[in-house]
């Protein structure tokens, strides 16, 4: 549990450095859409592929995998449908609201969690593989359509397509998968500049909440909490059922409940930030499913513990 926390303590430790660099007037307004656009078109590139040419292609085919990425579409499913009948978002807001109800913390959060509490780091790599492999090509796909340019969905794939963040994680996965040798001359700049990405988004989330209350009127309340609620309480429980149904041994449905309960991903508020849509509910999404996530991942360990 210490590594979770300490985990935690990293997280809203830049989280705050960022608050207070806004506060103190060094960072001003728009001026943090710079992070999030170096972040994003660079650094974040840079570090998808050093993880994904660094990892095991096999780890795909993990039976906790299937069951994560299930819940995870399933409660992405059941905020759509929210969206639909209640919340009556536009397209780009129901994507990222749906995301951030299924797609999880696997890095900052996920490596200390698999290493502290699940006892092996590799439990994580799953997952992160098929977020970035499978699920964020098709979000940035999405996003991409509802920018409005001419051509429709064809064009809106090809842009998607050509987004860095795609071409590094393919390329990353492909070089792992065909055992495609890398210089370390050429992955020591790489593994450098990546290394900036996290620092990076934390620092604009931090920037983003001065002046800003979360869950203030008129700022989407209810949406924030149907997807904290998905993220943090539906999504391991959901994780939990399919792993008895499966017959999944206690271990690995114990990995599969902790890893469903991990918070929404720093990646979702970068992708909203790009893109300039659903801001203020990603970000308040974010920070409340870190807070509230360590509790439900203690009561998991706790439970499977007894």
């Amino acid at each position: 549990m210490l590594g979770v926390l300490q985990g935690f303590v990293v997280i809203l430790g830049v989280i705050g450095v960022g608050y207070l660099a806004a506060r103190l007037g060094v960072v001003r307004g728009e001026q943090r859409l710079v992070l999030n656009n170096v972040a994003f078109y660079v650094a974040t590139p840079m570090l998808l592929f050093s993880v994904l040419y660094a990892s095991d292609p096999a780890v795909v085919l993990s039976p906790v995998i299937l069951v994560t990425s299930i819940a995870a579409l399933a409660v992405a499913g059941v905020y759509v449908l929210a969206s639909r009948l209640w919340f009556r978002q536009g397209l780009a807001e129901t994507t990222l609201g749906a995301t951030t109800s299924g797609y999880v913390n696997s890095n900052n959060l996920g490596l200390p969690v698999a290493i502290y509490i699940l006892g092996d780091a590799a439990y994580v790599a799953p997952l992160m593989l098929v977020q970035l492999v499978i699920f964020s090509p098709v979000i940035l796909a999405v996003l991409e359509a509802t920018r409005g340019n001419q051509g429709g969905g064809l064009r809106a794939i090809a842009r998607a397509l050509s987004n860095p963040i795609i071409i590094a994680s393919l390329l990353g996965f492909a070089f792992a998968l065909l055992r495609v040798p890398v210089p370390q001359i050429v992955l020591e700049p790489i593994g450098m500049i990546g290394a900036a990405a996290i620092p990076m988004i934390l620092l604009s989330f931090g920037i983003s909440l001065h002046g800003q209350r979360a869950l203030a009127p008129g700022s989407g309340r209810r949406v924030v909490l149907a997807a904290t609620g998905l993220k943090v309480l539906a999504m391991p429980a959901l994780a939990w059922a399919l792993a008895l149904a499966f017959g999944l041994p206690p271990h690995e449905t114990f990995v599969a409940t902790t890893i469903a309960a991990l918070p929404t991903a720093q990646n979702v508020y970068n992708y909203a930030a790009t893109y300039r849509k659903a801001e203020t509910i990603v970000r308040d999404t974010v920070f409340l499913t870190t807070f509230a996530s360590l509790p439900v991942i203690a009561a998991v360990a706790w439970l499977f513990a007894a």
